[in-house]
């Protein structure tokens, strides 16, 4: 009982600290920009100078921490800003690149030491992977108790 309870207790510690907004109070904000397909790149390109987003984006206190372009998706953009600056980002995006994109937003959290530091964990104890069983089990199937019926070829009678 000791033992699920301290477990129990380690996974809310690891998961509540890794959604609490940094030592600096700031958030992250996955944003994610759709291509509108029936746009041609310079059509998209023309909406965002006509905007100014790109001049004015981002606004002074929120950090751009990636920004990448995901073929047949769009954009995908994460920022690291002030809780108090989410309703300048949205009205950032509502005023640039609406007509554009299609947008969307993701509350995000870096998980990255988190998954590392249960990794490590994992190798020092020598854990079995399940993946790796599961490899083993289909390169080794176990033999069935039934064994397969054999095909029978049918042939059209006259032949």
């Amino acid at each position: 009982m000791k033992r699920i309870f301290s477990l129990l207790w380690f996974l809310v510690s690891v998961t509540s600290g890794a959604q609490e907004a940094d030592s600096d109070g700031k958030i992250m904000l996955t944003v994610i920009l759709r291509h509108d397909q029936s746009k041609t790149i310079d059509e998209i390109d023309d909406q965002l100078e006509k905007t100014g987003f790109r001049k004015s984006f981002p606004p002074p206190g929120v950090d751009i921490i990636s920004y990448n372009i995901v073929m047949g998706m769009g954009h995908i953009i994460t920022l690291r800003l002030p809780p108090d600056k989410l309703r300048e980002i949205n009205l950032d995006f509502e005023r640039g690149v609406w007509g554009a994109f299609r947008t969307e937003f993701y509350p995000t959290y870096d998980y990255l030491k988190v998954f590392y530091d249960l990794k490590q964990k994992d190798t020092q104890s020598g854990s079995i992977k399940p993946a790796k069983k599961e490899a083993e089990n289909e390169t080794n199937p176990a033999p069935s108790a039934t064994p397969s019926p054999s095909k029978k070829i049918h042939r059209k009678s006259g032949q």
